[in-house]
């Protein structure tokens, strides 16, 4: 107790030693205040950065859109071979709904559904290599009996255009058909909404394609001349979706600027210096995750996140690129079907995680 009287008269003797000083006990307490605030105002940041953050994963979580591949599908699907046991198969399709948003994209009267572009990308089992096989929507398919998304079952048909699939029964069927005419299991689903496309191309500040040979389309009014372009949202999807101003106005023409706007894409995003900018970093990953519907297992931003970070160690610029071999219908010159040996060459290498043969880079089906 005399101790602490003689530290507080201590105090005192020194505060009265400074004209204008505060008796100490007032400044003790004061000054016992100021790092009470302070301490209260750093919990309230700490507490508000965490609760942001938790606020931004929750709003990009509940963006994605989930599809139960397994439940739909059952088990009566292609097994993985044993050669490529650790690759992975994605089916990723363009969503090309002519509604909503994506209505504001097209001036066309073009009603319902499709799948306006597709392809498997098969990522080789030591995760530096990857093939994307394009599938012409054009293409006549078998369509397999599949249940639709609010429960009913819709019957197989015979030679059906692979884009109407979608239309018909949704991405899950797509899955199916597209495993039933190659005997590659897929792994994965990611399909992306056009209105989303276009905004995900805005967020990165465009893309730059060089394009070989002129586009003048009379029927949708877009025009590039032969160079290197930059290219925003709008004009971006005007690209990929193009047909009747590039080579002979076939689906197959468009399939090769689809594949170069691809690997255009994916090299655009992969130098983005996302770290050093948060801000944008979140303006992507939300117009990412707005615009994708997955298979229920990729369906939340950490399933994503590792999925993305497993791929990370692929060149965009080694990606192969090729068509799933076709050649006119001989019925229906205005539709193609699959040409064979080299369709089933070009799956079978799939399968097996094998270098795609030469020959099933041909195309019986010229794009002009």
């Amino acid at each position: 107790m005399a101790e602490a009287m003689s530290s507080a008269d201590e105090d005192r003797q020194a505060d009265s030693s400074s004209p204008g000083s505060v008796p100490g006990p007032r400044r003790t307490s004061a000054r016992r205040r100021t790092l009470r605030i302070l301490g209260i105002g750093c919990a309230v940041v700490l507490l508000g950065a965490a609760g942001t953050g938790w606020w931004m994963y929750r709003s990009l979580d509940s963006n994605i859109k989930g599809v139960d591949i397994d439940g739909a599908l059952g088990d009566n699907r292609p097994r993985k071979a044993s050669a490529a046991l650790q690759a992975t198969d994605i089916l990723v399709l363009g969503s090309d709904s002519r509604a909503g948003d994506n209505a504001e994209l097209d001036s066309g009267a073009v009603s319902g559904a499709r799948s306006d572009t597709a392809l498997v990308l098969h990522v080789s089992e030591n995760r530096s290599e990857a093939v994307a096989v394009s599938i012409p929507r054009d293409t006549l398919v078998d369509r397999p009996s599949c249940t639709r998304a609010n429960g009913t079952e819709l019957g197989p048909a015979a030679r059906v255009m692979f884009n109407s699939v979608y239309s018909a029964a949704g991405s899950a069927c797509v899955v199916k058909t597209v495993e039933q005419m190659s005997g590659v299991r897929i792994d994965h689903l990611l399909e992306i909404d056009f209105a989303g496309f276009k905004e995900l191309v805005d967020d990165i500040g465009g893309v730059t394609v060089d394009v070989r040979e002129p586009i003048h389309d009379t029927k949708g009014g877009f025009t590039l001349d032969a160079g290197t372009h930059r290219l925003n949202g709008a004009d971006s999807l005007r690209f990929v979706r193009t047909r009747y101003g590039y080579r002979d106005g076939s689906d197959l023409g468009r399939i090769g600027l689809q594949q170069q706007f691809l690997t255009a894409l994916l090299s655009e995003v992969k130098k983005q210096d996302l770290l050093g900018s948060p801000v944008k970093s979140y303006r992507i990953a939300q117009s990412m995750t707005k615009a994708l519907t997955t298979d229920s297992e990729l369906a939340s931003l950490t399933a994503l996140a590792d999925f993305g970070r497993s791929m990370n160690g692929i060149d965009p610029g080694s990606l192969e690129t090729v068509m799933l071999p076709v050649k006119y219908d001989k019925a229906d010159p205005n539709r193609v079907v699959a040409a064979e040996p080299q369709a089933s060459e070009l799956w079978e290498a799939v399968r097996q995680d094998a270098a795609i043969p030469a020959s099933a880079k041909k195309s019986p089906a010229s794009a002009g």
